[in-house]
């Protein structure tokens, strides 16, 4: 793979530096390190199962893209030979160190052609989605070759064929697909007079696979997979002024998996779309039922891993910020569920009752996960933004939420919490702000009460100070704390501190890494030029 990658590199690299036009040269650094310090209480101890091996550990990455008037091309460098806590979930399979992603495009009109690693998302992702998520140890771009053609204003087609990158590998099975993206608005000069906009979609996708068999402990049955599994996804969308609709539909063949229990019944997945906005006003209503809709390159992967998705199914649940309210975060369940979501949001003008001098915005969002009679998850939350003074701004949050843990983690039974955020900023003038949270989060389940506190001080333009606490009322009664210190100059970031790490969840989308309990020193360096 390495060589590969340098040949591809090199080429690209050649052709792009004899290019007439002229040739620019963008990219990053990011490097994540940490210094363990034992913890016995939290099992995050050398040696141990829920501890460490190395006494550095670091996740770091280097890109460099090329961009010229017809040739791109772009390379990354990657070291997890030591990586940070809760990135191996295979096997150590994420160790490693190499150049996996390097790639090649040519540019010319209306064609556009790219060989070596790339991503892509037809639609929603339903059938296809490969992208890259570093906070979640997930890369699963495909090695191979794309092409993107436009013969026509308003018609956009697309053609691919590669294989996936599974962290150091790459994996031997062959994916496919094609997609094709129509927006009718471009050839109706009515439609464009009246702020129309009207398009549909259409996408296949399939992946080969060994027909292997497996034969059951007990010898009574054998499973027979299929070679080739193919998915198809179809959708439209409407847009006027602040109103869009968004339909979308896929379904999938028959793919029996580990994640589904070698369930040889079809997949499907649905969903509908609606929005509106306009200045101070928004709205937000959405519904998907999807059921054995888990698309993976390899069959076998155990279904607590990660790695090989081919496809993405959105949560249609609030991604929070805010620690508390990201304690219990919510994960798609591919093999099947119900999901709805709505959100609401409106300023109140100033200088009114409810909008005070300076005005305040209100949202309400309301999340709602199932499958037959049995919920999943819910969260209904109320945010309330408020400025008081012209210095100070005053942010409230109330939420409520049913978090199943059995189905979600595997056991653990339903948690039901309310929570409660206040967060504060003060900006004394251009150059100094200080901020603050403090927040509660009341449960009899599980771990029972939780308090957090953050106070957080920046001296513009170059520090920022930060020292946090999250606390467990009644059952561990541990104290996990940060304290960091963040120097920016230019293009570069530099973050120092020690923290103490509680064992969790982190979520983005609906797909989430395990994190252990960790602690120890930290260090993290940005860089972009």
């Amino acid at each position: 793979m390495k060589r590969i990658a340098l040949l591809i590199f090199n080429f690209s690299f050649l052709i792009a530096t004899q290019s007439v036009a002229q040739v620019s040269v963008t990219g990053s650094v990011q490097s994540d390190m940490l210094l363990p310090n034992k913890d016995v209480e939290t099992g995050f101890v050398k040696g141990s199962p829920t501890g460490y091996e190395d006494n550095f550990m670091t996740n770091t990455y280097a890109d460099v893209t090329l961009q010229s008037k017809y040739v791109d091309a772009g390379v990354r460098f990657e070291f997890t030979q030591f990586p940070l806590p809760g990135y191996n979930d295979m096997a150590n399979d994420f160790k490693g160190w190499g150049i996996p992603n390097v790639y090649v495009k040519g540019k010319l009109k209306n064609l556009e052609i790219t060989g070596g690693s790339f991503y892509e998302q037809f639609g929603s992702g339903f059938i296809l989605r490969t992208y890259e998520e570093r906070s979640l140890g997930i890369d699963n771009s495909l090695l191979g070759g794309r092409v993107v053609y436009t013969p026509y204003k308003g018609i956009r087609l697309k053609a691919l064929a590669g294989v996936q990158r599974t962290y150091w590998k790459l994996e031997k099975n062959a994916i496919t697909g094609a997609d094709v993206e129509l927006d009718i608005d471009e050839w109706s000069k009515s439609m464009q007079e009246r702020g129309l906009r009207f398009g549909l979609g259409a996408s296949w996708v399939n992946k080969h696979e060994d027909a292997d068999q497996i034969v059951m402990a007990d010898a009574t049955h054998r499973y027979n997979f299929p070679a080739f599994v193919n998915a198809f996804d179809a959708r439209v969308r409407l847009q006027q002024g602040g109103f869009s609709l968004l339909g979308e539909y896929a379904h999938k063949t028959q793919d029996p998996s580990a994640e589904n229990g070698y369930n040889y019944k079809a997949g499907n997945v649905g969903m509908l779309s609606a929005s509106y906005s306009k200045r101070g006003m928004s709205f937000l209503a959405q519904a998907k039922r999807s059921k054995l809709m888990s698309f993976r390159s390899q069959r076998n992967v155990p279904a607590i891993c990660r790695a090989a998705y081919i496809n993405h199914l959105p949560a249609f649940t609030m991604d929070h910020t805010y620690a508390l309210a990201a304690l219990y975060p919510y994960a798609t369940q591919p093999n099947g569920e119900w999901a709805y979501q709505a959100s609401a949001a409106y300023t109140f003008k100033k200088k009114t009752a409810l909008g005070g001098k300076y005005g305040m915005t209100a949202k309400l969002n309301f999340s709602h996960v199932r499958e037959g009679s049995t919920t999943f998850y819910q969260d209904i939350n109320l945010q309330l933004e408020r400025k008081l003074t012209k210095k100070f701004k005053l942010n409230f949050m109330y939420m409520n939420q049913r978090y199943n843990k059995t189905v979600i983690e595997g056991e653990g039974g339903m948690v039901n919490s309310n929570i409660f955020v206040v967060e504060g900023k003060h900006q004394f003038n251009r150059k100094h702000t200080l901020r603050f949270e403090g927040q509660f989060l009341h449960t009899p389940d599980d771990e029972k009460d939780w308090l957090y506190a953050l106070v957080e001080y920046s001296f513009m333009p170059h520090w920022m100070i930060t020292v946090a606490d999250m606390y467990n009322v009644g059952v561990t009664n541990r104290h996990y704390y940060q304290g960091l210190v963040t120097y920016n100059i230019k293009s570069h970031r530099i973050q120092l501190g020690y923290v103490r790490n509680r064992a969790g969840y982190n979520c983005s989308g609906g797909v989430c890494r395990r994190v252990p309990a960790s602690k120890g020193v930290t260090l993290s360096y940005n860089y972009n030029f």
